[in-house]
């Protein structure tokens, strides 16, 4: 999730469309970062799952950023799946 957040802050699409689901990940044309939005803070509230023997888990976290219209902060309950190469990946989210 860190990794994600960070990928985002920093533009880089390409991370994270590598580090998605491919059964849930959009095609390259239809995913563009927004450039108004500076993502500042992430703050991880619970985690379950996700342990060297597990295949899934799950992180709930408080995403800060600033956009054209101010401060706003995105919630989310995101699901995590362990690919066959052992890397895990996003799979998707729910609004928390």
């Amino acid at each position: 999730m860190r990794s994600r957040f960070s990928a985002f802050a920093l533009g880089l699409p390409e991370y994270l469309l590598r580090s998605w689901d491919p059964h849930t990940r959009p095609d390259r044309s239809d995913f563009d970062l927004d450039d108004t939005v500076e993502w500042r803070r992430l703050f991880i509230a619970d985690t379950t799952g996700g342990g060297p023997d597990d295949d899934a888990g799950f992180v709930t976290f408080t995403a800060i950023g600033r956009g054209q219209d101010g401060r706003f902060e995105q919630r989310e309950r995101s699901r995590f799946a362990r690919g066959a190469d052992g890397h895990w990946r996003y799979v998707d989210g729910d609004a928390a």
